[in-house]
């Protein structure tokens, strides 16, 4: 059973108000995406490493060749309109190659902080769960539901809500039947676990680090810079 690993990078990243995407700003002397597919590609016997780029990319090649030797079996992947589309893109794009029963895991190239250990915390814990599953944490602020007033109607039981992370990981061919499906109602998912709950199932949802945090914001980037200098000197490498 084999494990293919997907990065979607096709946003322009319009929330964080910069001339080119996030995930080619430079982080500790090296693009964003440069982090991220490093950490992704330290999982074992990884059978494919997908990257999704928007078609107009003009970067890639420009910030990024630099450090694809960290990375020998790269595959670039044409993304789509939304961020489903392009995932879809790149489990379609695995069709010959992939069994029904095989792992894809799916990981922003935003999360350049992901630890390896949570990413061998989710495979393990996933082994023969027949859906798949997603990193997350448990929300730690009170949550309050409100109106289109910005009005409070109540508080939320926050004992039971996540927020959700990636990597997210799911079996080849239920993720295919997912993304097929939400592209094909039009439905504009926020990430690949809620395609798969639009099918009845029930993705397991294993704790992850609350320092995998998402580049969206300029502020972002400083707390991700010394979050890796935390997690190398930690480790006692170079980040």
């Amino acid at each position: 059973m084999s494990i293919w690993a997907i990065v979607p990078a096709a946003g322009v990243g319009h929330r964080m108000g910069s001339a080119i995407p996030k995930q080619y700003l430079p982080l500790c002397g090296k693009p964003v995406i440069a982090h991220t597919l490093e950490r992704i590609a330290q999982i074992e016997d990884l059978s494919g490493l997908l990257l999704v780029l928007h078609p107009d990319d003009q970067q890639f090649a420009e910030f990024f060749y630099a450090e694809a030797g960290a990375v020998e079996t790269l595959e670039i992947v044409r993304g789509g309109d939304e961020r489903c589309h392009s995932v879809l893109n790149a489990v379609l794009s695995l069709k010959t190659r992939a069994q029904p029963d095989d792992w894809v895991l799916v990981h922003d190239a935003a999360r350049p902080c992901v630890r390896a250990i949570d990413i061998y915390a989710l495979v393990q814990a996933l082994g023969s769960h027949p859906v798949g599953g997603l990193l997350a944490r448990p929300v730690s602020d009170t949550l309050k539901q409100v109106n289109s007033n910005h009005e409070v109607l109540k508080t939320v039981d926050r004992s039971t809500h996540w927020q959700a992370l990636t990597p997210q990981m799911f079996r080849f061919d239920i993720l295919l039947r997912a993304l097929s499906a939400a592209v094909a109602s039009g439905d504009k998912i926020t990430d690949d676990a809620a395609a798969v709950e639009a099918l009845g199932l029930k993705p397991l949802v294993v704790p992850g680090s609350t320092d995998n945090i998402k580049i969206t914001h300029e502020s972002d980037l400083g707390l991700a810079e010394r979050i890796i200098e935390q997690q190398a000197s930690t480790a006692g490498v170079s980040p």
